[in-house]
């Protein structure tokens, strides 16, 4: 067959060669004609190679049929990046979680302190710490549902999806209305000492946080009554991805998003700004160590550091649109540590803060974790 075929012209090989249908005894033809050729010095091999693959016409079948080896390399592809893709969703997921259950259970001891001593439920300052651990929680909690959800549960029932949106965006409101809360009730009591029993009383201190509960209520009623108004009843009875972007998607949200952005970060601000200044100066007055005025500085240092992680949450739509688009590859892992950064972080500072550098709080708490009750010492006062 091989010496009949040397008897043809080599741009007429291809008139031959589509009488086979097997695509690889064309290949080993064609290999042994090209041995068998240039051994002869009848065609140079490179110029057959040339003309072979320019000629050879492959069967329509045989066109259609795409490799074996082609097929089981993109299923592996697709299956690796399925794995990728699940193994960096389960390290998001296990991260939130985990930091989730530490911040629970450190504030959850000091709820169990604050309730079984009358120090602290008896003292407005106590209160509102209290209400802000106790906030942070539960912000903590929703949050973290939300984040999980994500992945997990992706067609979440309209209603359902508010209601967890409404308490979690309240919750997130209520952390810098309690802030500045606090900075008002030290203000008065540093400032105007002989009026704190007066003002900040418990029935008060209550009062108060009914109406930072109040406030913070407000966006997410406002966004209920858009949605109302803008789209059809029946979209109460829909499925989607709980998240704000998707159910917040009209322009009326977005307005309404920046008007309470401007009014709660300008608010906020102004009251924490005017009673930590003179929070500062009266320190200064009061006392001529120095010592005791440094002391002061830190604590309100860290004060602001707090808030302004909290109130980074707020610009955090801002900073996505500006810089999400110029790192187009990043924006998955972006996204995570912007969350990470504005929602968990400050609810680990909180019991730092205003918890562990409290002497009270700081000898129940060696007392709860030693099993033994702190020994508190009432001394008769003076007359």
């Amino acid at each position: 067959m091989l010496i009949n075929m040397l008897n043809v012209s080599p741009f007429n090989f291809h008139i031959r060669l589509n009488k086979w249908k097997n695509l690889k005894d064309k290949e080993d033809l064609c290999f042994s004609l090209i041995k068998l050729i240039s051994h002869q010095d009848l065609w140079k091999e490179s110029n057959y190679r040339q003309q072979i693959h320019s000629k050879v016409i492959l069967p329509k079948k045989t066109q259609r049929i795409s490799h074996p080896c082609t097929s089981t390399m993109n299923s592996s592809v697709q299956l690796y990046n399925l794995q990728e893709r699940y193994a960096d969703s389960f390290a998001k997921n296990f991260t939130i979680v985990f930091l989730a259950v530490i911040i629970v259970s450190i504030n959850g001891v000091f709820v169990y302190i604050f309730f079984r001593s009358s120090i602290f439920y008896n003292d407005p300052r106590y209160i509102l710490y209290i209400h802000l651990v106790i906030n942070d929680m539960l912000m903590v909690c929703l949050s973290v549902t939300l984040f999980v959800m994500s992945f997990a549960w992706q067609n979440v029932p309209f209603p359902f999806c508010f209601t967890l949106l409404i308490v979690a965006a309240t919750a997130h409101k209520n952390t810098p209305l309690t802030l500045a809360s606090m900075a008002v009730e030290r203000y008065i009591a540093i400032c105007k000492p002989l009026h704190h029993h007066q003002i900040c009383t418990v029935r008060r201190t209550y009062i108060l946080i009914s109406l930072i509960w109040g406030v913070g209520v407000i966006p997410g009623l406002n966004d209920l009554i858009v949605i109302v108004i803008v789209r059809p009843l029946s979209v109460f009875k829909t499925v989607a991805l709980c998240s704000s972007a998707t159910l917040y998607n009209t322009p009326y949200h977005e307005e309404l998003s920046k008007i309470t952005l401007g009014l709660y970060t300008s608010v906020v601000w102004l009251i924490l700004v005017f009673t930590y200044c003179q929070v500062l100066v009266a320190a200064r007055r009061a006392s001529a160590d120095k010592t005791s005025a440094k002391k002061a500085q830190s604590t309100i240092l860290l004060h602001g550091a707090q808030l302004l992680l909290c109130m980074l949450s707020y610009i955090t739509p801002v900073l996505d649109k500006i810089f999400l688009p110029l790192v187009t590859d990043q924006q998955k892992r972006i996204s995570f540590f912007n969350y990470l950064l504005t929602n968990i972080v400050p609810r680990l500072l909180t019991p730092l803060i205003y918890g562990v550098r409290d002497k009270h709080f700081y000898n129940h708490l060696k007392g709860f974790y030693s099993c033994k009750l702190p020994v508190v010492k009432v001394e008769p006062s003076k007359q």
